[in-house]
């Protein structure tokens, strides 16, 4: 998820730079989205992760 991230924002980036306003925006929305899908599930992995032995 974070690897898909940190590609939308290159293409965000050289969109930008070459001059695409509108692709470099969409891109950018989608790296910031994915970015928060993965700060919540790699949260959520550390704390159901944590669980003690099961018996």
């Amino acid at each position: 998820m974070l690897g898909w991230a940190l590609t939308f924002i290159v293409i965000a980036l050289i969109a930008a730079a070459l001059g695409f306003g509108g692709l470099a925006g969409t891109a950018a929305g989608i790296a910031k989205v994915l970015f928060v899908v993965f700060l919540v599930l790699f949260i959520v992995s550390l704390v159901l992760g944590r669980r003690g032995p099961s018996v």
